[in-house]
């Protein structure tokens, strides 16, 4: 007969096994740790990248629709953008940094300009850099189609 219990090898961890693991996961922390704290910055950029290629893409859609000329305008000063036809400002995170490459024609200060879609789908072009630090996102437009694209 059998003892119940008991076993002839030695089962579990040894205190050397633990530190060793221990050790490893504070490693892996270490390295890790700067990508969290950066992370919360690189979902503002991302988020705030979305929304105005949402906004670029409404503007498109409505010249096609209602037959019109329409602006995608961004006041990086004030932090917002907002269309022609449409009473409301969308609102950008004030901690980021927006950039506005576009046609000469279409830059109305220093800190506003504009992209203008036309009833056939095209645009003056352009792109938007949305930065946080090191961070950086790109919403292109393309002046021939019109198309929004996220870089």
């Amino acid at each position: 007969m059998g003892v119940i219990g008991r076993h002839d090898g030695s089962k579990g961890f040894t205190l050397l096994e633990l530190l060793v693991v221990m050790f490893l996961l504070g490693l892996v922390y270490v390295i890790s740790g700067p990508a969290f704290d950066s992370g919360s910055s690189g979902l503002h950029v991302k988020a705030a990248t979305r929304q105005i290629a949402a906004g670029l893409r409404k503007a498109r859609s409505n010249a096609v629709t209602e037959r019109r000329e329409t602006l995608w305008n961004l006041d990086v000063e004030a932090r917002n953008f907002y269309l022609t036809g449409d009473p409301r400002r969308y609102e950008l995170p004030g901690n980021l940094g927006y950039e506005l490459f576009t046609a000469q024609s279409e830059v109305t200060t220093h800190q506003a300009a504009s992209i203008r879609f036309f009833p056939d789908g095209s645009s003056t072009g352009g792109r938007v850099t949305i930065s946080a630090g090191e961070t950086r996102q790109f919403v292109d437009v393309d002046w021939l189609t019109g198309r929004v694209k996220l870089l």
